[in-house]
This record gives structure tokens, sequence and C-alpha cells, in this order.
């Protein structure tokens, strides 16, 4: 059995003269929850389809569980489990309706109750569907994905919408089914999220994975090397990045006093993430209106989404 369950190798997929990936290559390890960031358009999503089954790659080699997802047939499926960003409509069946006939289409489905009671929707299995909230409804579709005991979990933007209680308590779930030893696939908007959940996180943009690693360890040392800031006597502001700024503020002191708006500005994730995606950005050239007709330049950084807030 290989220590991984998805192999990802020069992966490419090209729509006519559009490339949505180029040639990314990673490793998700067996038992871990990695987590696949970027901004709108960057490919995640193409990425996705493609180990899912669901998209055939134009180039590239891929293994999900040890299968070719484009040759994977109805026992390579079952062994998935997959929570959308959206679900179709089943609001005329219950909980416990939807969950019993979910649970007929794989060979050793969990016991219904215990899932029920994993998503916290035991108060609500005899509710219809098209009556839960919003947060309700997105733990029937983790209940859904998770019903077939798969091994491995695709999730997909899973709390968007989520109030910071429902979000917690999901975070809760996403664990205890990694404790059972569920491999996890995420995305998210959330950064907080993804440092919550995910062991490993990769970063792609513009169709290439522009950084791959540990959590508190993306975009390398050099990017998370504290930048200290001072104005000296004189008005000037200078800027040093150092791995030592006790050492160098302790310096400043005493030579010149206590400078001017000093302070140690330390890189969070958030800095850290945003630095990546605008080294990284494609550069788009769109026409100038102006009299001139200069070409005007812009990244799709410019363009680029993410949600960064902390839940309460």
């Amino acid at each position: 059995m290989t220590d991984s369950v998805i192999e990802v190798r020069d992966l490419r997929k090209q729509y006519g003269g559009f490339v949505a990936v180029d040639g990314i290559s990673f490793d998700i390890r067996r038992g871990e929850t990695f987590a696949l960031l970027g901004p709108n358009g960057a490919g995640k999503s193409t990425t996705i389809e493609i180990l899912e089954g669901y998209r055939h790659r134009t180039s590239g080699e891929v293994r999900v569980l040890g299968v070719d997802p484009q040759r994977g047939g109805l026992d390579w499926k079952a062994r998935l489990g997959i929570v959308l960003q959206s679900t179709g409509e089943a609001g005329s069946f219950t909980v416990r309706e939807l969950l019993t006939e979910f649970a007929g289409y794989y060979p050793r489905p969990r016991d219904i109750d215990e899932v029920i009671a994993a998503v916290g929707l035991e108060d609500k299995q005899r509710t219809r569907a098209g009556r839960l909230s919003g947060g309700q409804q997105r733990r029937l579709d983790v209940a859904l994905g998770i019903i077939g005991r798969p091994e491995l979990l695709f999730l997909d933007e899973p709390t968007t919408g989520f109030d910071p209680e429902a979000r917690r308590q999901f975070w809760e779930l996403i664990r205890s089914l990694k404790a059972e030893g569920t491999s996890i696939l995420l995305t998210t908007h959330y950064l907080d999220e993804a440092a919550q959940l995910a062991d490993r996180a990769g970063v792609i943009t513009g169709g290439s994975l522009v950084a791959i690693g540990p959590m508190d360890e993306l975009g390398g040392a050099e990017a998370r090397t504290p930048l200290v800031r001072w104005r000296d006597a004189d008005g000037t502001l200078h800027e040093r990045r150092t791995s030592t700024p006790g050492a160098l503020v302790a310096g400043l002191l005493r030579a010149e006093g206590e400078p001017e708006a000093l302070e140690v500005v330390r890189p969070t994730l958030e800095d850290v993430y945003f630095e990546l995606i605008r080294e990284h950005a494609p550069t788009v050239v769109e026409p100038d209106a102006s009299a001139t007709g200069t070409a005007q330049m812009r990244t799709a950084a410019d363009d680029s989404t993410i949600d960064l807030k902390e839940s309460a």
C-alpha cells in the first residue's frame, strides 16, 4: 500500500489557447489533511475535478488511491467522499431518508445513527432537507460525503456561509474524521481554517503551484523573516529584515535612543499568502482608453479574493 493517496506529476489542462493548469506536481500522504489555496480562477477547481474523475486532463500523470481517475470504476468511486460547494435539491426527503438512500450505494456504509450524531443532526433527522438552515445543510452534505466510509474525502469550501460558532463545530468534525484515518483534500477561502485543519498546503495561482509545505513553513524562511521599521533623526524611514529583530532594536536604542515610529512586523500567514500571489501573478495586458493608446499592465493578483476574517 502506497504512502500517498494522491500522486500528481506534471498535470496540465488546456482549453483551446487557455492553460488552466500548467504542469503542477504534488503528493498527498495517507491520513493527512491537505489544503489547496489560491485566488478565484487559479486552477483549483479544475485540478480537483480531474482528481475526482469528473474532468479529463490534457497531459500528465495522476493517481488517486492508486487508480487513474479517468479509468476509475464504481469500486474506486465508492472509496471517495465528495462534498461539493453546492448540492442538488432534495428538499422533500428527510435527513434520515437521504442518508438511508445513500448508504445503499456503498459496500460498507457507516451506521446511519452514528453519522447523524457525528454531524450534530440528531434533532433534525426527521426534518426535510429543504427546511434545514444553511449550516445544517452543509452538515448534511458532509454526512452524505462520509456515509460510505471513504478513504479520501474532498471538501470544496465546506464552511462558506457558516457563522463563527458553526465553523468551529465543523472543524471539530473534520478533526474527528482525520483521527479515524480519513485523508482529506480541502479547498477554502478562509486562511484561518486552513491553518486550523491542514497539515500541509499548496498555493496555486495562474495554473501553477507556487508553494507547498507545512502551514507554518509556506513561502520559506525568508518570507517569514521579521521586518523592523524606524525613522531616524533627520526623518529618513528605514526598513530591515532580520531573523534577530530584538538584537537590531537593542542596537538602535544604544546608538540613537528611542527611534521614532519604531515597529517590528512579523509576517502572518496572510502576509505570506498574498506575497506569493503577488510575486507569481501572471501579467495581463489591457488596452488603455486614453488617447495615447498605450497598454496598461496589471496582474491577476489585483482581482484575487480571499476572506481573511478570523472567526470570533
